[in-house]
């Protein structure tokens, strides 16, 4: 380290991110801070990803146990089933304090200072943390913006914490109602659908586009229709905005049409989820000090090594990583940016490959996908002058999967033909969001669909689902 500066680096956000990146850097020998307003963990930690996975897991049991055709099937017999709401949420809230704990001592260990207070860019290799005791002005060599995101709220709708919420509040769980509305069909809205059904709500989910998942490939969302929605005390609306959201007792939806704004259904319920995606938390970061003009919708530009752009400039020693750059809004991509850039900033030139990156719904049964649905990858066919091949495979010939009396579910690769190499992968069906790897990690090396029909999968294993597809896969040029 120079001794010009107070550290090497400064990381501005301990979420999963922050924290990826922290490690890195210490393993690669840089003198590192990490500065937090909140508490450790960011929004995946504390309002995200690890406690709404503590609901799914004690609220899927709870549905497990339920039901009874699928467990007399298999031999066995229960009697009535029933569980408390506030040792549910204390599942989460204990978990969630864990993992804060467990990623605190993590850094300790390894000897980065964590600095409490709000921190801001304050000039070229400069920051400032601001608390209640004043400012503390700081210099790094490099600093790594990781502020994270927060949920979006649309205009006309009115939060009050109470009957109506955004996620952050969901995952309490501090009551249950007899009948919630969901506003949004993506990973948010399916999964709180998922908790809310299986303990007893009804939920009617409203979805502004015409379909319902419309960010999935369409034949899995058609599945998930299936098995997620229809079974299940659910109601739809699609094709619809909620104009305004009042909350009270009854919290009153108005339903408009989405081009012409004109009321077409009024809904009172007992509560509603705003589901509607997130927003990069970039208010207050300082980029003015440093001439930093956030992109239209409030993200910090970076270009594909994390630098943070003035212009198509990048600004020396100053980089970006997680929600708050837009690329992809997942813990474990920010995680994979913190650590690329920290690469770069020791010289070792290295990229994200988005397309590598799976994500998943925990819902019953879960969702995965990588890389691109079908009609994007169609479109970059057409554009780039190849053809594209689609192969399915199904979880009701999969013999783990009939042995679990689970068997609804799908597996669908999309590749090049002339190349075999794989563009997408899609899965719903019993753990979904573990069989996913297989296929990014595939994309990642560059792998095709007839090396991959070689590899030998355990037998009987749910691997089998995409061993089954990737045999299927026919290369033109083979």
């Amino acid at each position: 380290m120079s001794d010009a500066f107070d550290y090497d680096l400064i990381i501005i956000g301990a979420g999963v991110g922050g924290h990826g990146a922290a490690l890195h850097a210490v393993k690669l020998g840089l003198k590192t801070a990490i500065v937090e307003a909140d508490v450790m963990g960011g929004t995946c930690v504390n309002r995200g990803c690890i406690p709404s996975k503590a609901l799914l897991a004690a609220s899927g049991r709870v549905r497990e146990l339920r039901n009874y055709h699928h467990l007399q099937a298999l031999g066995i017999q229960v009697g009535p089933v029933s569980y408390d709401r506030g040792t549910i949420a204390n599942h989460a809230s204990k978990l969630v304090n864990k993992i804060q704990g467990d990623m605190t001592n993590s850094l300790n260990r390894l000897g980065v200072d964590i600095l409490k207070g709000w921190g801001r860019v304050a000039g070229p290799q400069r920051a400032v943390i601001s608390t209640p005791e004043g400012d503390r002005s700081l210099t790094a060599r490099d600093i790594i913006l990781s502020p994270g995101s927060i949920p979006f709220v649309p205009p006309g709708i009115e939060v009050d914490g109470k009957t109506v919420f955004t996620s952050d509040d969901a995952l309490k769980l501090d009551w249950l109602p007899d009948w919630i509305a969901i506003i949004g069909s993506g990973y948010i809205g399916l999964e709180f659908s998922d908790i809310y059904t299986a303990l007893g709500s009804e939920v009617t989910i409203i979805e502004a586009l015409d379909q319902l998942m419309p960010t999935f490939d369409p034949d899995i969302a058609k599945v998930a229709q299936r098995v997620l929605i229809t079974p299940r005390d659910i109601d739809t609306r699609a094709g619809v905005i909620a104009k305004t959201v009042t909350p009270g007792n009854p919290v009153v939806i108005e339903l408009a049409d989405r081009e012409s704004k004109e009321v077409q259904e009024v809904l009172e319920v007992d509560a509603c989820l705003v589901a509607t995606g997130r927003i990069p938390a970039t208010h207050d970061l300082g980029l003015d000090q440093v001439g930093i003009a956030l992109d239209r919708r409030g993200f910090i530009p970076v270009n594909d090594y994390l630098q943070v752009l003035q212009g198509d400039q990048p600004v020396p020693h100053l980089w970006a990583i997680g929600d708050a750059t837009g690329k992809m809004m997942l813990a474990h991509a920010a995680s994979a940016q913190g650590v690329v850039t920290v690469e770069n900033i020791c010289g070792h030139s290295r990229t994200v490959n988005y397309l590598s990156i799976p994500a998943a719904a925990f819902t019953h049964p879960e969702v995965s996908f990588v890389g691109l649905t079908e009609p994007a990858a169609q479109a970059k066919a057409e554009a780039e002058g190849f053809a594209i091949d689609t192969v399915r495979s199904y979880f009701k010939g999969n013999s783990k999967a009939l042995a679990e009396g689970e068997s609804d579910g799908l597996a669908k690769v999309i590749y090049r033909k002339d190349t075999g190499e794989i563009l997408g992968a899609h899965i719903i069906g019993l753990h979904a969001a573990d069989l996913i790897q297989e296929a990014a990690n595939a994309i990642f090396q560059g792998q095709t669909v007839t090396a991959l029909s070689f590899c030998v999968h355990t037998h009987p294993t749910l691997s089998e689902v995409l061993d089954e597809a990737f045999k299927r896969a026919v290369v033109v040029s083979a």
